[in-house]
């Protein structure tokens, strides 16, 4: 998949400039939905190595009634798809809970930053939590803290994230990255992202780094 610019003039043999097309970067938006703190990260490709933009947290807990909360939803990520010229979104699938509100509230907000998306005519990719996790921990049953801890050794944050939800969006996005890149999370040695032959992982992480142990 091709995405284009057009924001460069070549010159022809006769010296005449024509506009040319530029490829555009990708620009990947990983999103963790929520109705009360929906969690985001960008990352950007270059060549093979994702390169962090930017993660965070859009806060709704003191939003107005659920209207509201969905239509903040849809401004904020349609601005940060505008801001970071994203272009291609991962959300990370609702989990199931026996909570049925719970689990109609979090497929509105879902549904809603799909449409965000959507209307700017971007390409959506769903991933469930434990495909994610097994993504970047090595296991579909790594808690938020060891998925922080990979990212962390990753990207290296100046500063830890005020929540986990900004690094589970963030998680999102590089699941998404790892589905078609031949590299393990964390290895330059090789290996499939999220396959059998994944390297490293969780434990291997933990005995190359044993003080970073949560």
């Amino acid at each position: 998949m091709n995405f284009y610019k057009f924001r460069k003039f070549s010159p022809d043999f006769f010296g005449n400039r024509h506009l040319c097309k530029v490829e555009k970067p990708r620009v990947i938006l990983g999103i963790d939905p929520g109705t009360n703190l929906l969690g985001y990260g960008m990352i950007q490709i270059d060549g093979k190595k994702p390169r962090l933009l930017g993660l965070g947290v859009v806060r709704l807990a003191k939003v107005g009634d659920a209207g509201e909360k969905l239509h903040h939803i849809y401004e904020r990520v349609t601005a940060l798809i505008e801001g970071f010229e994203v272009t291609e979104v991962a959300v990370e699938a609702p989990f199931f809970g026996k909570n049925v509100q719970s689990m109609l509230k979090l497929g509105r907000a879902q549904g809603v930053a799909i449409a965000a998306a959507i209307g700017k005519g971007l390409p959506v990719f769903e991933y469930v939590p434990r495909k994610i996790k097994q993504s970047i921990a090595g296991s579909g049953n790594a808690s938020k803290e060891q998925v922080f801890a990979m990212l962390h050794a990753e990207f290296q944050f100046e500063e830890k994230p005020e929540t986990m939800d900004a690094t589970d969006g963030l998680a999102a996005a590089v699941c998404h990255f790892y589905q078609f890149a031949p590299r393990a999370f964390g290895s330059t040695k090789g290996g499939t992202a999220g396959g059998k032959n994944k390297a490293g992982g969780w434990a291997q992480f933990l005995k190359e780094n044993p003080d970073r142990e949560v």
